[in-house]
């Protein structure tokens, strides 16, 4: 260990390693901790400190020292001294090197050994571990903020047009031709010229990825040979991970921030998908490697009456005590941080619900909530929740406040249901293409509370959702047991891939059904990354630890993903194109003009509106939903409203095709057909008057087209 540094007192705010221009300051909360020793270390793997400075001071339980000769680039970790106590609750074990709380860059892996563990392997977790941890432990690293942004602007796209891609920075690019093998599965990779390009090309406004903060390989899957791919399991809240860094930890903050301004350019948001429910520490048998060590009872949930456990809502072994203000604190800092530092657009709250948790019960004016709606930094950014976690009443679609959109669960399992032939879903389906308002109207919200998908990262992708009706989990170690069971799939004639032409024709065209409703429902569309071009994952619905080609997309594209990627694009323009599929409002069913013409109806296959008896037939598959063209609610910034096309969009999920004569619209004109999943060429002008046929398991599209224009008019 070198000679002793300078030491000052410092500041307790803010909290975290700053480095001013001059020198570093060191602030760490712990409100039962006894002292706290910071240790400095030169290499990630290093063992031994080069030094190790105790903090004396102590204001607001934040215990500080400023080190005026440390640089960015400087390793670090915490010792943290306190009772060992787990029946009352408290876990200190100064044994342990623990990961600052706020730490803006971690370095190297943690080494599964029995080291990281606080308590004696093989015993009950209430006898301590004396072995000291370092050398298996990641370091924090002290980071020089500055970055050139120029004149980086956030895009600021409106609701109503936004188009999310949900994705993997590393999966994304690991497989792409056009990236450099030197930035495959980096950030820097994720924002290279064909990636941007063909975000670009699908008219994508909005890039969603999954987790990016620091996060831990679970224990039991490096035992098995497996990564936790996903991330869902955070460790250090404002660091990003550096993993899908170039260089491993030294550059990691330039090259994320770097990501986003690229971006930024092309005009495409920034959201993080991010987990403040829990921590990758799991529960009493758990390692200590952060907050465990620093303060335990602080941070996480117990059981009242039985503290040495944790009270789980998320299913992974703790959840975080949103209780205490100090762990709201945490939270809020990370989220300005990575809005005002990192330039985020925006966020995806993993289980949302354990956020709201007071006592035990989701308390839906929570202090969470309040706090966000007064914050005037993260009250202008995109907020998403995930609303349900496995707590008792966490299933809480629809009773987020103003301000939240919500994935729609609702939506995915309709649109499921409906497509694969279910009877009796036509209520439920126009409901969701008309933007749920059953579900959010009642709080006051839009449209777009609602985030409209089929699939997302936990379950089949789009092409698994039409080729398995078993999921096929087996690469996962858990003998099948994992995953969902309830996916509302079809295979269409055969489990998994087959060679039989009939069959993956209709694959496609089911393919191309998901897409075109998806990109017409009123709400905002997510899409999952890889569903354009037909991604599989072999039917495995739970690929969270395939760290591989499973997981990756796959660019080497045969005729069919190419015309579903075709497909795809042309279905996001026309959705740019008309903004009648872009209401903020919802339906009110009312005559909008003098003409007595409703702003929607929903009409049988003889034309006409559909009635009570209509919506609950056995025998019900096929209705058409026209939008009227003066149904616009969008306006400039200027205040002029948005012109809009009068369509028709038909629907066919059941098993015979059907005769659909196009309504009467009292005027001279024609229906253009824009778009028809049951033809593979979508270009060129089809008018039919006066119907249409609709295959079975199709979807088609139409415009009505004036006189004049119908006769080539301006």
């Amino acid at each position: 260990m070198s000679s002793a540094m300078r030491t000052w007192p410092g500041k307790p705010y803010p909290q975290g390693a700053t480095w001013d221009g001059e020198g570093t300051n060191f602030s760490i909360f712990s409100e039962h901790a006894d002292g706290v020793e910071l240790c400095l270390f030169d290499n990630p793997e290093d063992s031994e400190p080069t030094h190790v400075v105790e903090l004396h001071e102590r204001t607001n339980l934040n215990w500080h020292v400023y080190l005026p000769d440390v640089r960015p680039g400087q390793l670090y970790g915490y010792r943290v001294h306190g009772p060992w106590d787990p029946h009352n609750g408290h876990r200190f074990n100064h044994h342990k090197l623990l990961l600052d709380p706020y730490a803006k860059s971690v370095a190297g892996e943690i080494t599964w050994d029995e080291t990281v563990f606080g308590y004696q392997v093989g015993t009950d977790d209430t006898v301590m571990d004396r072995r000291d941890s370092a050398g298996s432990m990641s370091k924090c690293v002290v980071v020089d903020p500055a970055f050139e942004w120029g004149d980086d602007r956030k895009p600021n796209v409106p609701w109503n047009r936004t188009v999310i891609y949900e994705s993997h920075v590393k999966g994304m690019t690991m497989q792409h031709p056009g990236v450099p093998e030197h930035l495959r599965g980096t950030y820097l990779g994720m924002s290279y010229d064909p990636i941007i390009d063909h975000l670009l090309s699908l008219g994508v406004t909005a890039i969603e990825l999954l987790p990016v903060h620091e996060f831990t390989n679970d224990h039991f899957l490096v035992e098995k040979g497996l990564r936790n791919y996903w991330g869902y399991n955070s460790i250090a809240f404002l660091s990003p991970t550096s993993r899908y860094a170039t260089e491993r930890s030294r550059h990691t903050l330039n090259e994320f921030k770097t990501m986003v301004k690229r971006f930024h350019a092309a005009g495409i948001e920034v959201i993080l998908d991010v987990v403040y429910n829990h921590t990758g520490e799991g529960n009493h048998m758990g390692p200590t490697l952060s907050l465990r060590g620093v303060d335990n009872k602080s941070y996480y949930r117990l059981v009242a009456g039985d503290e040495r456990h944790y009270m789980d809502y998320t299913g992974t072994g703790n959840s975080l005590n949103m209780v205490h203000a100090r762990t709201m604190q945490l939270m809020m800092d990370s989220l300005r941080y990575w809005t005002l530092d990192m330039h985020v657009d925006g966020f995806r709250f993993d289980l949302a619900p354990v956020l709201a948790r007071e006592l035990h019960e989701v308390n839906r004016l929570g202090t969470f909530f309040d706090i966000i709606q007064q914050d005037p930094v993260l009250s202008q950014v995109k907020l998403i929740a995930e609303p349900w976690d496995l707590g008792e009443g966490g299933y809480m679609v629809g009773e987020f406040p103003i301000g939240w959109a919500e994935w729609n669960g609702e939506y995915r399992d309709a649109v499921r249901s409906f497509w694969r032939g279910d009877p009796g879903k036509l209520p439920e389906m126009a409901s969701r293409l008309s933007g749920s308002a059953d579900i959010f109207a009642a709080s006051r919200r839009n449209t777009y509370a609602s985030i409209n998908f089929v699939t997302a990262h936990d379950g089949y992708t789009l092409a698994d959702l039409t080729a398995f009706e078993a999921k096929h989990n087996e690469a996962n170690g858990e003998d099948n047991n994992d995953g969902h069971n309830h996916n509302l799939s079809r295979n269409w004639g055969a489990e998994g891939p087959t060679g039989n032409v009939g069959v993956n024709a209709l694959r496609l065209q089911m393919r191309k059904n998901f897409i075109a409703t998806l990109m017409f429902s009123q709400g905002v569309r997510m899409l999952l990354g890889g569903d354009e071009m037909g991604r599989s994952q072999g039917g495995n619905n739970n690929a969270y630890c395939q760290d591989n080609e499973i997981s990756w997309v796959d660019w080497d594209l045969d005729d069919d993903q190419v015309e579903l990627l075709d497909f795809t694009r042309r279905a996001v323009e026309i959705f740019n194109d008309h903004a009648v599929l872009r209401r903020r409002a919802f339906f009110t069913g009312n005559p909008i003009a003098g003409d007595g013409v409703k702003d929607v109806t929903w009409l049988r296959p003889d034309g006409t509106e559909m009635q009570g008896d209509d919506w609950h037939a056995g025998d019900a598959f096929c209705m058409g939903m026209l939008i009227d063209g003066q149904a616009t609610d969008e306006v400039d910034e200027r205040g002029r409203a948005a012109k809009g096309d009068t369509i028709l969009l038909v629907l066919n999920s059941g098993e015979t095709s059907r005769s659909f004569s196009m309504p009467d619209m009292d005027r001279r004109g024609a229906w253009e057909v824009l778009l028809d999943t049951a033809r593979e060429d979508q270009e060129g002008n089809l008018r039919q008057l006066p119907g249409l046929v609709v295959p079975a398991h199709s979807l088609s599209l139409s415009r009505f087209v004036g006189d004049r224009e119908a006769r080539g008019g301006g």
